[in-house]
């Protein structure tokens, strides 16, 4: 493939997120090449925007901005001045039965937190388990992993109960990629010698801070936002993909939602792949296609930001709820993240973080049931009193997590072969485009590849990037990823 032309490419690029938008400032801005991006909704910036609820400000998740890929981060300081940036600390703690836990794991925490002889009982099931290892075959799933290298004592009482509220389904039945991809070598006896300052080689710590845009993530991506459209390229709101047939000549008819429709001789997709192979019309995918995309799943996500008075505070940027009698997942401290987020100086913002699925009972409460319900919860926990609770807002997030269950990896790899074979201009990119729980920093990757690919006739492999079993956040000399996931341990 010869390199083209900027002038006769034609780029179309499906949502406004972290991948959509890095792909288009790139193929802007490195080869004068427009694009026409169609976003789904109305803001920018997918499950990485920054919402805002009169004046206050609170993210998706928790977006820290750090990563082990120098060119990402290279560009994250070009699309943003450096003094648009703060340099936070990172704390995030566990709640359970009422206490805290420090995480890493400090011995003297836990000793007093669970009492002496659950630490003993843990400690016991540990080595058993350096023994009498949990076979192979049971490895294969995120329980077996988890418990071949914590003990299954502290892998039900600081895994599984949280592990299961974030994905809805037994942890015997999530693939264990899933936790290689979030656990680098960590076990009980490297925690521990860590914990005390006992020097060794290569100790896998968690980075101590990050940076993080004074507005949240979603002012990276509004700047991003803003710095196309003055490129030349074309951000459409409101304009979701609803049917792609390839043309005789290798081009793509792309047909929107709100009534635009446009001929692409080059596709980039973030929209979740499974709906994506459903909206193609010419070539029709065959049975076993349809199959495979109904296959994939996702979990879907709510957050209901609540305004409390400033004494209830804490230090972390989250903590996550391990206390099975609520059904609470996380919960952030905005304030923490950034004071600029927070109005009014004698309050914060909590994010309380809900992992459901969509029209579940959760998903169908009403805003104003579902702010009460949160508060109750905060009460029940001990954390803030229900009517002291100022206001509240909710957003919910629709495919917000892939999920790793049995039929995944198989259902992807059908999915894959069969749009690279009919598909050879189209590349999916992102977390649901690619359906991998890729961190922020890791879709924006896949997304500069394939705008290489379309720029310079690269072939570069967009599959190879985050396939690598390392724990994201190692700080032995590294930098980590850019975004905190659902699970305690990659935090």
């Amino acid at each position: 493939m010869t390199t083209l032309n900027s002038f006769d490419t034609k780029v179309t690029v499906i949502g406004a997120g972290p991948g959509g938008l890095t792909a288009a400032y790139w193929l802007n801005t490195r080869y004068g090449i427009t694009s026409s991006v169609h976003e789904a909704s109305n803001v920018v910036g997918g499950i990485s925007q920054t919402v805002n609820r009169e004046g206050w400000r609170f993210d998706i998740g928790g977006h820290r901005f750090f990563t082990k890929v120098s060119i990402v981060e290279e560009l994250w300081h070009e699309i943003l001045p450096a003094d648009e940036f703060l340099l936070r600390p990172r704390l995030s703690r566990i709640y359970y039965k009422s206490k805290f836990f420090d995480y890493p794991l400090k011995p003297l925490n836990a000793l007093l937190g669970l009492g002496f002889f659950e630490s003993i009982a843990c400690v016991f099931s540990y080595l058993t388990t350096r023994v009498f290892k949990p076979s192979k075959e049971s490895q294969l799933n995120f329980e077996g992993w988890v418990a071949a290298r914590f003990g299954w004592r502290l892998y039900r009482t600081f895994f599984k109960t949280y592990t299961e509220k974030v994905w809805g389904i037994p942890a015997s039945s999530i693939q264990a990629d899933w936790a290689a991809q979030r656990i680098k070598n960590l076990n009980l006896v490297r925690a521990i010698i860590n914990a005390f300052g006992i020097k060794r080689t290569k100790i896998t710590s968690l980075i101590e801070e990050f940076e993080y845009p004074k507005f949240g993530p979603g002012q990276m991506w509004e700047t991003c936002a803003e710095k196309i459209n003055s490129a030349g390229s074309r951000i459409t709101f409101n304009s979701a993909a609803q049917e792609i047939a390839l043309q005789s000549n290798g081009e793509m008819a792309v047909t929107f939602s709100d009534g635009s429709s446009q001929t692409a001789q080059f596709l980039i997709s973030t929209m979740p792949i499974n709906t994506l192979v459903k909206i193609i019309s010419n070539p029709k995918p065959p049975q076993e296609i349809v199959d495979a995309a109904n296959l994939l799943k996702h979990r879907d996500f709510l957050t209901v930001a609540l305004v409390v008075p400033l004494q209830y505070s804490f230090p972390d940027n989250w903590i996550y709820i391990h206390s099975p009698e609520v059904r609470l997942g996380r919960i952030q401290n905005f304030i923490s993240w950034s004071p600029f987020m927070i109005p009014e100086p004698d309050k914060t913002c909590f994010g309380l973080e809900y992992f459901v699925n969509e029209n579940d009972d959760l998903w169908s409460m009403t805003n104003a049931d579902l702010i009460a319900f949160a508060a109750k919860e905060l009460e029940i926990l001990g954390l803030v009193p229900a009517l002291e609770v100022v206001k509240g807002y909710v957003v919910r997030v629709p495919k917000a997590y892939p999920v790793y269950d049995q039929d995944y990896a198989l259902s992807l790899d059908v999915l894959r072969s069969w749009l690279a074979a009919e598909f050879p201009n189209l590349y999916p990119v992102g977390r649901n485009g690619m359906h991998r729980y890729n961190n922020q920093d890791h879709s924006m990757m896949t997304a500069i590849l394939a705008a290489e690919n379309i720029a310079t006739g690269s072939n570069h492999d967009l599959w190879k990037v985050n396939v690598e079993e390392e724990y994201h956040e190692s700080a032995s000399g590294e930098k980590g990823t850019g975004r905190s996931a659902p699970h305690f341990i990659r935090v």
